[in-house]
């Protein structure tokens, strides 16, 4: 199974910009689809983005398109989230997720519900202030 750590969360400001990194070890990082969810206080955890074992193929959550982009760098093992215009609705704890699936036709739902995923992050805060 593959071993995830995200690093990257913070306290910014609305309007601001963060990266998150979650960075895998323990398998063939390009043998698996890598996404994003996160979870707010008190809400369920959501999907946001999924990305392709090539990186060639992006899935987004639709309140998500356009701020946040997902990319992946095979040679350092790492997915990351571009997030930009961050609002305080933004603020959750955001894991990464591994899993053989592709983001792709049927696969997207497994994506979209993040359920059965090989592999998951401890999770890092993001806190959006207004």
């Amino acid at each position: 199974q593959v071993q995830l750590v995200e690093s990257g969360g913070g306290l910014v400001q609305a309007g601001g910009s963060l990266r998150l990194s979650c960075a895998a070890s323990g398998r063939t990082f390009s043998n698996y689809a890598m996404g994003w969810f996160r979870q707010a206080p008190g809400k369920e955890r959501e999907f946001v983005a999924a990305i392709s074992w090539s990186g060639g193929s992006t899935y987004y959550a639709d309140s998500e398109k356009g701020r946040f982009t997902i990319s992946r760098d095979n040679a350092k093992n790492t997915v990351y989230l571009q997030m930009n215009s961050l609002k305080p609705e933004d603020t959750a704890v955001y894991y990464c997720a591994a899993d053989p699936t592709q983001p792709v036709g049927t696969g997207r739902n497994n994506w979209r519900r993040g359920k059965a995923l090989d592999a998951w992050g401890q999770g890092t805060l993001v806190t959006v202030s207004s």
